[in-house]
């Protein structure tokens, strides 16, 4: 996890292990990059991964051991950290350089805009097992493509081809591999060169309504998301994902 300066780009790489899957020390790594971010005179920020990895998801493997308290801090720790990306008082980018599933789209979504490889798969498949959305994720979601585009893409569990993802609003632009970091550089700094307290000003706002949304959730819909994850046909839906995730090594 480190940042690679651009200019006046920081450039956030997220190295966590096996596919970025999503675990504590992801999380803790996007925590600390965004405090040296707002230490720093950074204009702009892009948030990519490593090698064809951008994110996988959540940490199947890891997260099947927590007990009901340890999901739950795990899950309030995510519901802190996706809103501080997407409410950043920064233009942010996300190079979505590889598949970015259900976690990984996630955090593709708390960016102001985002480029993606063609090839990679991008989704929210979380409904295939069986497990509900955190209010970070409806929300953000329902910012970026409405209500109704939201219910089809989550109610469905769809991995979209990079093409088909456009299509749905999901990313702004597709293009190959090897380009995406620096388009998505390039679109960073267009939209940092903008006056900054008038960028600031017109994102919070934009985004207020979602703030308000947010803070107004409090705890009942986590712990309802904690109902779904531990339900029976949730817990045999992830063992079997996990399970099959362990078997390829």
């Amino acid at each position: 996890m480190k940042i690679d300066t651009r200019g006046d780009i920081a450039v956030l790489r997220l190295e966590a292990g096996k596919a970025n899957a999503m675990n504590t020390a992801l999380l803790e790594g996007i925590d600390n990059l965004l405090d040296e971010v707002e230490a720093g005179d950074a204009r702009g920020v892009v948030i990519t991964g490593y090698d064809r990895f951008f994110c996988a998801g959540l940490d199947l493997v890891t997260l099947s051991r927590f007990d009901r308290a340890e999901m739950g801090a795990f899950m309030r720790h995510f519901e802190r950290v996706m809103p501080r990306v997407f409410f950043l008082p920064l233009p942010v980018v996300a190079a979505v350089n590889g598949h970015a599933v259900a976690g990984g789209c996630v955090l593709a979504l708390q960016a102001d805009l985002r480029v993606m490889a063609a090839g990679a798969k991008m989704g929210l498949n979380e409904i295939a097992l069986g497990v509900g959305l955190p209010p970070s994720v409806v929300v953000s979601l329902q910012h970026r493509v409405g209500p109704h585009a939201a219910f089809e893409i989550v109610s469905t569990g769809e991995l979209y081809d990079a093409e088909v993802a456009h299509e749905k609003d999901l990313v702004d632009e597709v293009c190959p591999a090897d380009q995406v970091l620096e388009r998505s550089i390039e679109l960073a700094q267009i939209l940092a060169a903008k006056p900054g307290p008038a960028y600031r000003h017109t994102k919070a706002g934009l985004r207020a309504e979602a703030r308000r949304r947010l803070e107004a959730s409090g705890e009942e819909p986590l712990e309802t998301w904690l109902d779904t994850w531990f339900s029976d046909e949730a817990q045999a839906l992830v063992d079997a994902a996990v399970a099959q995730l362990t078997s390829k090594g």
